[in-house]
């Protein structure tokens, strides 16, 4: 398995980054390697919206679809998002959001293994790099969003 965790403060309010976050559809416009992102059967309630999503990744003809059940707790601030379909053997992902003046210190916790272990071994290899790009990108797009 590859886990890591990332904590950053963004310059943006943490209303703004929640929305950002649970805007999948959005991350073909900034995510790298995301092609398409679709949201399906969102519920939402007083103290939580859920909903699976659909992220399509890769680069032309070579390309993967995950399916997530996403889950943000409005009270704790906590976006979980578990696999429910896909090339992935086990995913948990969990976004905690604390604003700070009118900033938010974003952590981010990902731990995932692919149920393929040739393509398994070969992301673990580059996966602390793919992960800060796509850190990078969710910090250059809230800044250009809200900033």
């Amino acid at each position: 398995m590859s886990s890591a965790t990332i904590k950053k403060i963004i310059p943006c309010k943490k209303d703004q980054l929640i929305k950002m976050v649970l805007d999948i559809e959005k991350y073909p416009d900034f995510v790298p390697w995301c092609i398409e992102g679709k949201i399906y059967e969102k519920n939402e309630s007083p103290d939580l919206i859920t909903f699976n999503g659909d992220l399509k990744v890769g680069k032309s003809i070579l390309n993967e679809t995950f399916s997530s059940y996403v889950s943000y707790h409005k009270e704790t601030d906590k976006i979980i998002v578990t696999n429910l379909d896909g090339p992935l053997k086990h995913l948990k992902n969990e976004w905690h959001f604390k604003e700070i003046n009118n900033s938010t210190q974003l952590e981010f916790f990902i731990d995932f293994e692919l149920k393929n272990p040739i393509l398994n071994g070969i992301m673990k290899k580059s996966f602390e790099l793919g992960l800060n790009k796509i850190a990078k990108a969710f910090e250059e797009r809230a800044i250009q969003l809200y900033k």
